[in-house]
């Protein structure tokens, strides 16, 4: 393993990145299953981080019992060690994607080198503070010297110096962002995981929005929030197009219910701040000009915003949704979904569906995109399987006897 050479950046936690230790763990070693499962614990027990869902959800996932559950799952037919050293390139615009990236490295068994978000989300330091905490305990002395987050502007030669060290690397951002990255040289035998600007959509069935009860519309309209308005619509996963599937009547008396709840709940939840308001209605003005399958206009005050397409262009995934910006679209069945998907979608929510079914649809389709068919309300759980990626599988390596 080569020495980290000295690089101006800001270490944010931990050492030097001199002394950082790259010898790589087996996959769910045991000091990374006992450090996560306390840093859940921590958070969760932490009135500050309470304050935050995306922090709630990431202490939550990375709690003990779901980590059992993960390991048990993992493919165990091979033995594995860590790749090595593993760079972490974080998206700029979802404050604890950093925290999630990390935990994919530490449970594929290798030393991490995670660079931080530019933007100082509030999110960011409280995480950051209760993985120094942890790191400066001699019981986790061991994943401490394995780990380092940064943060430097912008600055391809930081970034080229570091991958010329590194077995793994996992880039989050755009498409630009990924072509840049990956020109740089690396390693061999490195291997890149990109998660790229993806699309993502919700497919409603009429008739099961109309015959749910009012507990379950409730709990339909907290997910949609959930899935949408938590991360204003920027995480890949979060949907921006809402396919309604029935009759006209059906459809017409299923989004009536729908989204009276779901404004519900956003006028009770969400904080929709003066310039996002001014921007969801500048893009309405431009869809209205540039985008003619348009047909029509609805909107519940400003939290809710709705454009109903007489048709779905090849391009629909162009047409993105802000703060509580969607579009809809209503047919007799889901299979023009065949004609449009490409390898830019990644989740599909649905409710009233056989998920399994939906599965079968995009695999007898041949379908390049549509990587995750989940319920409503579960865009957001992120997991090691993401984008169609086996993450820990990919960022492991097998030792064959």
């Amino acid at each position: 393993m080569r020495t980290i050479p000295d690089i101006s950046v800001e270490i944010c936690v931990g050492e030097s990145l001199r002394t950082l230790h790259t010898k790589p763990l087996t996959p769910f070693s045991e000091p990374v299953l006992a450090f996560l499962s306390q840093l859940s614990k921590n958070l969760l027990s932490s009135p500050e981080s309470r304050e935050f869902p995306d922090i709630a959800a990431f202490a939550y996932w990375c709690r003990a019992a779901n980590l059992a559950r993960m390991s048990r799952e993992f493919d165990g037919r091979f033995k594995r060690l860590g790749r090595g050293l593993a760079l972490h390139i974080a998206p700029a615009n979802v404050p604890v994607n950093f925290a999630f990236s990390f935990a994919f490295g530490l449970l594929s068994g290798n030393a991490n080198i995670v660079r931080l978000p530019e933007a100082r989300f509030p999110q960011s330091a409280i995480l950051c503070d209760e993985i120094a905490r942890l790191f400066s305990e001699s019981t986790h002395a061991q994943v401490a010297s394995m780990n380092r987050f940064v943060r430097y502007p912008r600055n391809d030669e930081i970034t080229a110096a570091i991958s010329a060290c590194c077995q793994a690397r996992i880039i989050w951002g755009g498409d630009s962002t990924i072509a840049r990255l990956r020109a740089m040289p690396s390693p061999p035998r490195c291997v890149d995981i990109a998660f790229a600007d993806r699309y993502s959509l919700c497919l409603m069935e009429a008739g099961a929005v109309l015959e749910c009860s009012e507990k379950t519309l409730s709990e339909l309209a907290h997910g949609f929030y959930n899935d949408a308005y938590l991360m204003d619509q920027k995480a890949c996963s979060s949907p921006h197009l809402v396919f309604w599937v029935g009759n006209a009547d059906q459809v017409e008396a299923a989004m009536k219910r729908f989204w009276a709840a779901v404004s519900n709940v956003v006028q009770d939840q969400y904080d929709l701040q003066p310039v996002q308001a001014v921007d969801k209605f500048l893009h309405l003005c431009r869809t209205a000009i540039d985008f003619p399958e348009a047909k029509s206009f609805a909107s519940k005050g400003n939290h809710v915003y709705r454009v109903r397409l007489s048709q779905l262009p090849e391009n629909i995934e162009n047409q993105r949704g802000q703060c509580g910006f969607f579009y809809e679209h209503a047919a007799e069945t889901y299979s023009c979904l065949a004609e449009i998907v490409g390898d830019r979608y990644q989740t599909l929510t649905c409710f009233g569906f056989d998920a399994e079914k939906i599965v079968d649809f995009i695999r007898e389709n041949r379908l390049t995109g549509i990587d995750r068919v989940v319920p409503v309300g579960k865009a957001l759980d992120i997991g090691i399987i993401w984008d169609g990626y086996d993450v820990v599988g990919t960022l492991s390596r097998i030792v064959q006897g």
